[in-house]
């Protein structure tokens, strides 16, 4: 086979699925280990490092094993060439992967990051399985049919990945007969986040079931069957939203029409849409599958995960409980700003004498691990000024002013809260501040560097060159 044609293949391939990986989540890398024959050597396409460290598993896989080479005989005379068997995820740390076999790509393990606030990997994972079946059909139909489309397909895959995971889980529960259909749900959902009502988004939840178990539901209003609003009606069913906003109730379709109000007894599997006013979840039962906001569906779960934070204590001298209380009690202060939409700032102090800072100080700092005073805390953040908060888990005084000269690397659009805490712990040891900002994710900063910002990924090779051998790759790091 060309190996021209495949390399483009799989360039194209790859592109497409970080370009979509990125929109679904965040800045995100891709990789894939691969044989188009099972005689081939193994190679490895990682042009953006993302597999960068798990050398020694990868060897004990594929360089000190042939495993992975085994008869394709297994798949059938009469398969078709494209259709692809999965393979046993390899559950390495950080990553996500999906692994498939095809009589036209012998082997082939996509990888791709798993971002520490991802609501669900499913989604994700089921991406990974079209980029597989689409290089397998891309290689089937030869360079005389290729077209280039597959990396434009899943660049903009982000509600079939949803669809796809959701139609494993509801062909798990329910069986291969159900009569709802997702894509309906999941048009009809995006539809609604996007129409206010009075000038406010939507709020409460919208219970999916299927027509076969809405029996099961115990209703406390049931419309006439002839009266039944229709979901794609999205103006209609956004008012009905109202009678079930901030509290208990549900809203419940058969994913045609709204059949009534509920309160309980809702059947085993359900689809369920939480919309939380500027965005939502999706959910399956109580487990959440993505979130949805600006009309798509994203991976996130709008809190952020602090892991750098967490990172810091760790390597702190703080003893292990203090470092998990300590973390804790940020984490609380920082959710809570992000659900009541508000920035503050928060300052870590690791002294063992504190720092002085400027603001309104207390004749007794606030023990934040009483309810009382954490719950006062949260208040106080909203004041214009940084909290400080040192080692011992306690608030020494709110209204902060950070202060410093100004360093390389400041970001003008950023903002003051930003920019101040960025010259103030460039001046100042042993500190970590935690930056909310109501439009922007949070920042984590410590010796004038925003620890938690990202670096531009480098994009993906557009040189149809052949990627290297696993055994060159692993032998060069």
């Amino acid at each position: 086979m060309d190996d021209h044609f495949v390399c483009q293949c799989l360039y194209d391939t790859l592109s497409g699925l970080c370009g979509g990986l990125s929109r679904f989540s965040r800045p995100t890398r891709a990789a894939l280990i691969y044989a188009i024959d099972s005689r081939d050597p193994i190679r490895i396409c990682d042009t953006q490092k993302l597999l960068t460290g798990h050398e020694p598993k990868f060897k004990e896989l594929y360089l000190d094993s042939d495993d992975w080479r085994r008869s394709l005989s297994a798949f059938g005379d009469g398969r078709a060439g494209h259709l692809i068997h999965p393979e046993k995820d390899l559950d390495l740390a950080g990553l996500i992967s999906f692994g498939a076999r095809s009589r036209t790509v012998a082997y082939q393990m996509w990888f791709t990051e798993h971002h520490p606030d991802m609501c669900h990997v499913g989604p994700t994972q089921r991406w990974l399985e079209h980029a597989a079946s689409r290089l397998s059909h891309d290689v089937a139909n030869e360079g005389t049919l290729y077209t280039g489309i597959s990396g434009e397909f899943l660049r903009e895959y982000a509600t079939h990945a949803v669809r796809d995971f959701i139609v494993d889980e509801m062909n798990m529960h329910l069986g291969w007969d159900t009569q709802i259909r997702v894509y309906p749900v999941l048009d009809a959902v995006l539809g609604i986040s996007r129409t206010p009502e009075e000038g406010a988004w939507a709020r409460g939840e919208l219970v999916f079931a299927d027509p076969t178990v809405i029996g099961d539901v115990e209703f406390l209003i049931r419309f006439p069957m002839e009266e039944r609003p229709l979901l794609q009606n999205h103006k209609h069913v956004r008012k009905l939203l109202l009678a079930v906003e901030n509290s208990p109730r549900k809203l419940v379709s058969d994913g045609i029409r709204i059949v009534g109000v509920a309160n309980a007894g809702l059947p085993n599997f359900c689809i369920v849409a939480d919309f939380r006013g500027n965005h939502g979840f999706l959910r399956i039962n109580d487990t959440r599958v993505c979130s949805f906001a600006d009309g798509s569906f994203h991976s996130t779960t709008h809190q952020a995960k602090l892991v750098q934070v967490e990172e810091a204590l760790l390597e702190s001298d703080l003893d292990p409980a203090d470092q998990t209380t300590l973390f804790k009690l940020v984490a609380d202060l920082v959710h809570t700003a992000e659900e009541r939409k508000h920035g503050c700032t928060l300052v870590i102090d690791l002294n063992d004498r504190p720092v002085t800072i400027a603001g309104q100080g207390m004749t007794e700092p606030l023990d934040l691990r009483e309810p009382k005073f954490l719950a006062l805390a949260k208040s106080l953040a909203r004041v214009d000024g940084a909290l400080h908060i040192r080692w011992d888990c306690r608030l020494h005084g709110f209204a902060c002013l950070l202060d410093g000269r100004s360093i390389p690397g400041e970001d003008r659009s950023r903002g003051a809260r930003y920019n101040s805490a960025l010259r103030f712990t460039a001046e100042n040891r042993n500190l970590l501040v935690v930056v909310v900002s109501s439009d922007r994710p949070v920042s984590v900063i410590q010796e004038g560097v925003a620890l938690s910002d990202q670096c531009a990924l480098a994009p993906v090779s557009s040189c149809v060159i052949s990627p290297p051998t696993l055994a060159g790759w692993v032998g060069a790091l």
